[in-house]
């Protein structure tokens, strides 16, 4: 890396400063606060920061604060990363976490999805990684059609390689955008967003499973080299090997993270013999998939922030004896508008004992009605561990899935678990 010219230098010192009294004081983990003092001074610190680093940038409706954490994992076989590993993606966050590694040459940013382009213009990454595109956020986001064809604008005058997931055909339309490109078959269990062509607006033809091809226009999905065997838990190498995953992470939406994390190191030289034993060791990320244990219970948290993401949750639920919270939040983070409730299909959930919680939840019970799954409401999750317990005594487990402020808060009550 070169040295940071005087002002770049400051910026970075006057964040970091900031960043570590927003934690000492218990405000945060510094990451926002930090880039945003650092970018009054420099407002150039983005690129003056990764200038000498070899970056890749990771984005997707979602998955990214996992992937990120996997690919990071992996790529410290080469040595110090930079990352930012608590999920700050836009250009505040990456600031924070770069001035926090100075000496790291290899860097992991988690990028939003409305970012990406900026922070693609500004780092001039190495790789870039896209996994997926679903609704999200509609009063905040742009719709995701523009999106994905705002990353295929930018990637058109990029150098960087591409790790795109080939069966989501609005990112392999972005990939295409590249010019050099590794496709993985990654799997898209949401289709709803993905039924026109991203090019021609003609309607996709999507059989057989996971083949996709526009009958307008030609466009068609990409031939992956890296792929994801669900039912025998292995991932499928560009040279034929089949190397069991057997992960920490639950579900099959984490088997597509990893086969991407795998394909990104080996992009970096890294063979999946000496990645893939890191990816294992992780058993959670940021409080995804953790478990408490209260009251004698064991309390899963499972994070979904969309209707895609809800429908991964539903995939990794325990048993049906195993009671669920569902907790919904509309705090800006999470977006204000809760029409996508309407867009998931609760009646999976028809046959265990459901709990609903949050600012929202009269907006939750009333899409619970309508699919005809019982419910009942509740105002934490002590209350309802206590109330399981009393009327429960055999139950040991309890899956809570919430969005994004609700998780948060529920992490906290827990002293922010890991």
């Amino acid at each position: 890396m070169s040295e940071l010219p005087l002002r770049a230098h400051l910026a970075s010192a006057l964040g970091k400063g900031a960043a570590t009294l927003s934690r000492a004081t218990g405000r945060g983990d510094g990451s926002v606060i930090g880039g945003r003092v650092a970018l009054k001074v420099e407002p150039e610190l983005l690129a003056k920061l990764a200038q000498g680093r070899r970056l890749t940038l990771v984005s997707a409706t979602n998955g990214k604060t996992t992937t990120t954490r996997l690919i990071a994992s992996a790529l410290r076989e080469l040595g110090e990363i930079a990352t930012n590993e608590q999920g700050a993606n836009m250009p505040t966050g990456h600031i924070t976490a770069l001035a926090a590694r100075p000496n790291a040459r290899n860097g992991v940013l988690e990028t939003d999805e409305k970012y990406l382009p900026q922070v693609l213009e500004a780092t001039s990454p190495a790789v870039v990684v896209l996994m997926n595109l679903s609704r999200d956020q509609m009063d905040r986001a742009s719709e995701i059609n523009l999106l994905a064809k705002k990353w295929r604008e930018s990637l058109q005058k990029s150098e960087a390689h591409v790790i795109a997931n080939a069966d989501d055909p609005l990112v392999a339309w972005a990939g295409l955008g590249a010019r050099h490109a590794t496709w993985v078959a990654a799997g898209q269990r949401w289709k709803e967003d993905s039924w026109c062509c991203p090019d021609c607006g003609g309607h996709l033809k999507r059989e057989p499973d996971p083949h996709w091809e526009c009958p307008e226009c030609g466009l068609s999905r990409p031939e992956a080299t890296w792929s994801v065997d669900n039912d025998a838990d292995v991932v499928i190498t560009p040279d034929g090997q089949r190397m069991k995953l057997d992960l920490g992470l639950p579900g099959g939406a984490n088997r597509a993270n990893a086969a991407v994390a795998l394909a990104t190191a080996a992009t970096y030289g890294i063979h999946s013999k000496q990645s893939l034993p890191r990816l294992r060791e992780i058993r959670s990320v940021a409080g995804r998939y953790t478990s408490v244990v209260t009251n004698g219970v064991e309390v899963r948290l499972l994070l979904a922030k969309n209707p895609a993401g809800w429908l991964e949750s539903f995939a990794v639920l325990g048993p049906p004896r195993i009671p669920v919270i569902l907790a919904v939040n509309a705090q800006i983070p999470d977006g204000k508008d809760t029409s996508w409730l309407w867009d998931v299909d609760y009646s999976v959930l028809s046959d265990r004992r459901v709990f609903v919680m949050g600012e929202r939840r009269t907006d939750l019970a009333l899409r619970l009605e309508t699919d005809d799954v019982p419910f009942e409401v509740s105002d934490d999750v002590a209350s309802i561990v206590a109330k399981v317990k009393a009327e429960q005594p055999d139950i040991t487990k309890i899956d809570v899935i919430a969005n994004y402020t609700a998780f948060q808060q529920i992490r906290t009550a827990y002293g922010r678990v890991q």
